[in-house]
């Protein structure tokens, strides 16, 4: 079975400048579509390479799309009111929009669509669960914050990193529920995960989040399930468990482990999709133009349908030496890079595939 991938690039300023996608295919019927978001300073490919969302869709045949920020910082508009609300535009509708344009022209099944992400990208999945609950079935949140923690406060917000923003279940809900007013249909489900020790994006986050989604659902907490996925981790169960569930994981920091299979158990993608039948190459090109009130958000894409490669033809394209001295986690080569590829004292630059190299 051939992997589906979209690999995706935003400019995420007030309007989304640009996008280029490149996808390997397979031909299911209907696919269900996972977008896998990044952490701050990551990127589409680094994701790529260090999680197994791609090896997963081999087996199981869906899609996933790998957006990528583009500004500095890497980190995902979880701020501003644009973001957060419905149509309003910014990074949250230009995923959105890369999501719809995939169901369309890989005719991908609508009712299963699920966004995951790690620490920025984990704020953008509880992002998503408020404002887009009618395009999103269900989410996977590692290391995240509420919906609206960091609302208004530019890039960064140090009361809400820091766990200090502390709200009732009823408040945190409605924050929740603005994300799309007047939305009355179903919600999709959602599982978050956090450390104990995190302390990046502190642990009471954690203890908001389980406020806020359980306020959303209407449901109350139920019960422990100790050593659940594994030893000395807590499985927090809220209703039935099918809705929503919380897992706090003793002693972890922000580098929490991502648990891709969980969230396919928990989103029902862990059975095998439809025989896939031949593969062919071809190449496309659309526009896609969303206007929301006076916003337009304008999206070029290309996307060109291969096989995966076994063996890369070609390496890496870096100078070493050359360049800004790169932080450590940043990315330090690959074909088509052109930043810097001297890593910082204490650190390595390491190729993870020919698309991306890390200073680790």
């Amino acid at each position: 079975m051939k992997l589906s991938i979209l690999t995706a690039a935003l400019a995420c300023t007030a309007e989304v400048l640009g996008l280029t996608s490149s996808l390997q295919r397979v031909t299911e019927t209907r696919p269900a579509v996972v977008v896998a978001a990044h952490y701050c300073t990551g990127s589409a490919s680094a994701f790529f390479s260090g999680t197994q969302w791609a090896n997963l869709a081999d087996q199981y045949g869906y899609i996933v799309i790998y957006p990528s920020v583009t500004r500095s910082s890497k980190c995902w508009d979880v701020a501003s009111t644009a973001s957060l609300t419905h149509n309003g535009g910014s990074d949250s509708l230009a995923i959105v929009t890369m999501v719809k344009w995939t169901l369309n022209k890989y005719s991908g099944d609508a009712g299963r669509v699920y966004h995951t992400g790690l620490s920025s990208g984990a704020m953008l999945t509880q992002l998503m669960m408020g404002a887009y609950p009618d395009v999103f079935a269900g989410g996977c949140s590692f290391a995240g914050v509420p919906y609206g923690c960091f609302a208004g406060s530019g890039e960064w917000n140090n009361q809400c990193a820091n766990g200090q923003l502390v709200k009732t279940a009823q408040q945190w809900g409605d924050q929740a529920r603005s994300g799309y007013p007047g939305y009355t249909g179903p919600r999709p489900k959602l599982a978050i995960y956090h450390g104990t020790a995190d302390t990046t994006l502190y642990y009471n986050n954690f203890l908001e989040s389980n406020k806020q989604w359980s306020n959303v659902y209407g449901i109350s907490f139920t019960r422990n399930e100790t050593n659940n996925p594994l030893n000395g981790w807590t499985k927090m169960i809220f209703g039935d468990g099918t809705q929503y569930v919380a897992y706090s994981a003793a002693g972890v920091g922000h580098s929490l482990p991502v648990r891709e299979a969980d969230c396919m158990a928990f989103w029902g993608l862990n059975t095998s999709g439809p025989s896939s039948s031949t593969t062919t190459s071809s190449s496309t090109t659309s526009r896609i133009v969303t206007t929301s009130g006076t916003r337009t958000t304008t999206a070029a894409t290309t996307a060109a349908t291969t096989t995966r490669a076994t063996t890369p033809a070609t390496t890496p394209a870096t100078t070493p030496g050359t360049g800004p001295v790169v932080s450590k986690w940043g990315q330090c080569g690959g074909i088509g890079w052109t930043g810097g590829t001297t890593c910082a004292s204490g650190s390595t630059c390491q190729s993870l595939n020919p698309y991306y190299s890390q200073c680790l």
